[in-house]
């Protein structure tokens, strides 16, 4: 701990390599003094209004959604945080409100240097202080003590330094959570409760301030001319529109409606049956009303994957997991909902380099070696992928395959149900929140009720439905398996023990094995990509071997429709484009589109 005395504290200052960024498994791409990302137009012109459509029926202007729903932006767009990940490396990230960084030599401790004219929109510092204000609050409720865990304490040295004292090493995950918290005005919020549901609007420190906002139908953004951050190299080139609104829109169908008359912008699409045939209008024709596949490999994994409650007996052995994957077509599913759009996932991080691929490798083997009595033998001996179901007999051959290793799990037919040694049923109730899910589960359901497998769907509302989750009285779910990369953050909440023990994690299935637990672990603790890669291409395969669940369709690169009067940059990175704070309205383009004539 340092000594109160200023001499100490420079003392502890000097001693320390302060940088501009900083970077897991490879070196920084940027020097320091870069003047602004290769993925963003530096002389963009400012100006404009770009509209996008939100679900949020929200109700607060607070940074806590603990009593209400945050308006949408409200936090990201209007206050600054430490930290800007690139947008075209894996895990690199620099300094936006902090001008530099330092790390000392047992990684135990991380330093950040508020940038000199960082101010907020009352014209006040920002200071240390508020950053240690900012981590405290988040660590005031439950969720908040999960995710900032690893910060043991925050010493505010001076002004313009603040130091993270960890629990532990720093890692990959530590930084991507620091990357997503907003930096809250401590002499305002000190004033005024920030759980409390409130519309009054708050002080900012970011590149929009709130202009008007009615609760529950509009919030709208106007750009800070004089903002303090324009030049700094993470934001140069970015936040162009003179204004941002977002409609509230409860329905998809409407917003899709409201998309074709120009009353949004854009729209990313998520259902493929409307990306396939509802856009066939004479504004797209015209070339006013684009579709466009966007980059956004940040995000991976399973866009929609089934989960079976592993506490339940009847789910306990693998056998009877595989003889459930077997019975899924997903060929016809994906041909028949989703026009053929979907791709299968064959990883937890597929088209990833973290994805299992052929055999396991001698990096991975260092991981799995000592482990081999506790797992499936085809781990070692087989590539996993889930069969291609292109026929008739194909289907059959898997569905003959299903009922074999039910019946060697204890589970037979008799009189046209599937029943254990002692005379259970096998019943498969999913619950739901979302009626879409009828439609992809109901063909599963036919192929299941073959098996002798009576399964149904219980939809449900909100509070009984958390309330299920709570408890654990559920038997399967559809989930969605989304991962911020690289997953490190998330692989506990996704597969460790700890998180199947705790109410409404994002393992409600309960994947709780010691050898997943031991490879998360390491996971989280490499420190090379080497490293990295070796534990979740191992960790994938244990998964995917276990059939702990069911995956469906892999995370693929967003579908948006767009009016076509923006400019944007040359190419989009890989892994985070800016969208659409990376674009610029374009007069010239935008006068071309005649809305009277959409129908001639």
């Amino acid at each position: 701990m340092l000594a109160n005395s200023s001499v100490f504290a420079n003392e502890f200052l000097d001693s320390l390599e302060f940088r501009h960024g900083i970077a897991f498994y490879h070196d920084l791409k940027y020097p320091a003094d870069f003047k602004h990302f290769d993925y963003v137009n530096p002389h963009a012109p400012k100006g404009g209004t770009w509209v996008e459509s939100t679900q949020t029926n929200f109700n607060s202007l607070a940074p806590s959604g603990r009593y209400g729903t945050t308006a949408p932006g409200a936090y990201w767009l209007t206050h600054d945080r430490l930290l800007e990940r690139a947008g075209d490396e894996s895990s690199a990230f620099y300094g936006r409100l902090a001008d530099a960084l330092a790390v000392t030599p047992n990684r135990r401790t991380i330093v950040f240097r508020i940038h000199p004219l960082a101010r907020w929109d009352d014209g006040m510092r920002i200071t240390s202080n508020d950053v240690a204000f900012s981590i405290a609050f988040r660590k005031s409720d439950l969720e908040g003590q999960i995710f900032y865990a690893f910060i043991e304490r925050v010493e505010e040295i001076d002004d313009r330094h603040v130091a993270l004292h960890l629990r532990e090493r720093l890692a990959p995950g530590d930084i991507i959570t620091l990357q997503w918290t907003p930096i809250l005005p401590a002499h305002y919020w000190s004033k005024h409760d920030p759980t409390k549901v409130t519309m009054q609007i708050p002080i900012g420190s970011g590149p929009y301030r709130i202009r008007s906002v009615k609760q529950g139908r509009y919030v709208e953004y106007e750009r800070v001319k004089n903002y303090w951050g324009r030049d700094i190299p993470a934001v140069r080139g970015r936040y162009n529109f003179d204004v941002l609104r977002y409609e509230v829109y409860r329905d998809a169908t409407v917003v899709r409606e409201a998309l074709r008359k120009g009353l949004i912008d854009a729209w990313t699409e998520e259902d493929f049956r409307y990306w396939h045939n509802a856009y066939n209008t004479p504004a797209v024709e015209k070339g006013w009303l684009k579709k466009t596949r966007r980059n956004y490999g940040m995000e991976v994994g399973i866009r929609r994957i089934i989960t079976f409650n592993l506490r339940k007996f009847k789910f306990t052995d693998r056998r009877v997991r595989q003889a459930l994957t077997l019975a899924l077509n997903f060929e016809w599913w994906n041909q028949t909902l989703q026009f053929g759009y979907g791709a299968r996932a064959h990883s937890y991080w597929q088209d990833t380099e973290l994805a299992a691929v052929g055999l396991p490798s001698e990096d991975e083997m260092v991981f799995l070696a000592e482990y081999r009595d506790q797992l499936p033998t085809e781990l070692f001996t087989q590539p996993f992928r889930f069969s291609k179901v292109n026929t008739q007999a194909k289907h059959r051959a898997n569905m003959e395959k299903a009922r074999k290793l039910l019946d060697e799990a204890g589970w037979t037919i008799r009189n046209g149900k599937l029943r254990s040694k002692d005379n259970e049923h096998f019943e498969i109730e999913f619950i739901s929140q979302n009626s879409e899910d009828k439609r992809l589960l109901l063909p599963y359901f036919k192929q299941l009720a073959q098996l002798g497998i009576t399964a149904k769907i219980r939809l449900m509302e909100s509070s009984q439905y958390i309330n299920r989750l709570r408890k654990f009285e559920f038997d399967a779910m559809v989930q969605d398996s989304t991962l911020i990369m690289p997953p490190i953050l998330e692989l506990k909440a996704f597969f460790h023990t700890e998180s199947a023990i705790t109410p409404l994690s994002r393992n409600p299935g309960g994947i709780s094995h010691p050898v997943v637990d031991v490879l998360v672990e390491k996971a989280i603790l490499a420190e090379t990509m080497q490293d990295v890669v070796a534990a979740c291409r191992a960790l994938d395969r244990v998964l995917l071997w276990e059939y702990f669940q069911l995956p469906l369709d892999s995370v693929a690169q967003p579908r948006t429709v767009f009016w076509d009067k923006f400019g944007r940059p040359d190419f989009e990175p890989k892994i985070w484009p800016p969208f659409p704070d990376g674009w610029w309205y374009d007069p010239e383009k935008a006068a071309r589109i005649k809305m009277g004539n959409l129908q001639q």
